[in-house]
Protein backbone atom coordinates (compact mmCIF):
# COMPACT_ATOMS: atom_id res chain seq x y z
CA UNK A 1 0.00 0.00 0.00
CA UNK A 2 1.26 3.48 -0.88
CA UNK A 3 2.17 5.91 1.87
CA UNK A 4 1.54 8.91 -0.40
CA UNK A 5 -0.86 11.52 0.91
CA UNK A 6 -4.36 11.45 -0.49
CA UNK A 7 -5.30 14.77 -2.07
CA UNK A 8 -8.84 15.95 -2.66
CA UNK A 9 -9.18 17.72 -5.99
CA UNK A 10 -10.81 21.12 -5.79
CA UNK A 11 -13.61 21.61 -8.34
CA UNK A 12 -15.06 25.04 -9.07
CA UNK A 13 -18.04 25.66 -11.33
CA UNK A 14 -17.81 28.97 -13.18
CA UNK A 15 -20.12 30.91 -15.49
CA UNK A 16 -19.59 33.13 -18.53
CA UNK A 17 -19.60 36.07 -16.09
CA UNK A 18 -16.35 34.72 -14.58
CA UNK A 19 -14.53 34.81 -17.93
CA UNK A 20 -11.79 35.40 -18.78
CA UNK A 21 -10.95 32.93 -16.03
CA UNK A 22 -7.72 32.91 -14.10
CA UNK A 23 -6.37 31.01 -11.15
CA UNK A 24 -6.13 31.90 -8.38
CA UNK A 25 -9.54 33.57 -8.52
CA UNK A 26 -10.08 36.93 -6.80
CA UNK A 27 -11.86 35.35 -3.81
CA UNK A 28 -9.01 32.90 -3.12
CA UNK A 29 -6.80 33.56 -0.14
CA UNK A 30 -3.25 34.61 -0.96
CA UNK A 31 -1.49 32.18 1.40
CA UNK A 32 -1.79 29.40 -1.16
CA UNK A 33 -1.22 31.68 -4.10
CA UNK A 34 0.76 30.90 -7.20
CA UNK A 35 1.42 33.00 -10.30
CA UNK A 36 -1.79 34.05 -12.04
CA UNK A 37 -2.50 31.81 -14.99
CA UNK A 38 -5.42 32.12 -17.38
CA UNK A 39 -7.50 28.95 -17.70
CA UNK A 40 -8.92 28.07 -21.18
CA UNK A 41 -12.18 26.65 -19.86
CA UNK A 42 -14.17 27.53 -23.02
CA UNK A 43 -12.26 25.04 -25.18
CA UNK A 44 -13.56 21.83 -23.57
CA UNK A 45 -15.96 23.05 -20.89
CA UNK A 46 -13.44 22.29 -18.16
CA UNK A 47 -9.75 22.78 -17.53
CA UNK A 48 -7.15 22.19 -14.82
CA UNK A 49 -4.90 24.79 -13.28
CA UNK A 50 -1.34 23.64 -14.04
CA UNK A 51 -0.11 24.94 -10.66
CA UNK A 52 -2.63 23.80 -8.06
CA UNK A 53 -4.70 21.22 -9.96
CA UNK A 54 -8.02 22.96 -9.38
CA UNK A 55 -10.58 21.76 -11.93
CA UNK A 56 -12.74 24.54 -13.37
CA UNK A 57 -16.03 23.57 -15.03
CA UNK A 58 -18.00 25.97 -17.20
CA UNK A 59 -21.69 25.84 -16.27
CA UNK A 60 -23.97 25.39 -19.28
CA UNK A 61 -21.19 24.36 -21.65
CA UNK A 62 -22.81 22.77 -24.70
CA UNK A 63 -19.84 21.04 -26.30
CA UNK A 64 -18.82 24.00 -28.42
CA UNK A 65 -16.70 27.04 -27.78
CA UNK A 66 -18.99 30.01 -27.18
CA UNK A 67 -16.19 32.48 -27.87
CA UNK A 68 -15.96 34.18 -31.25
CA UNK A 69 -12.39 34.29 -32.53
Amino acid sequence: MSTAAIHTQRVIEVTEADLPLHCPMPADSLWSGHPRVFIPVREKGEALCPYCGTLYKLRGWNGQSNHAH
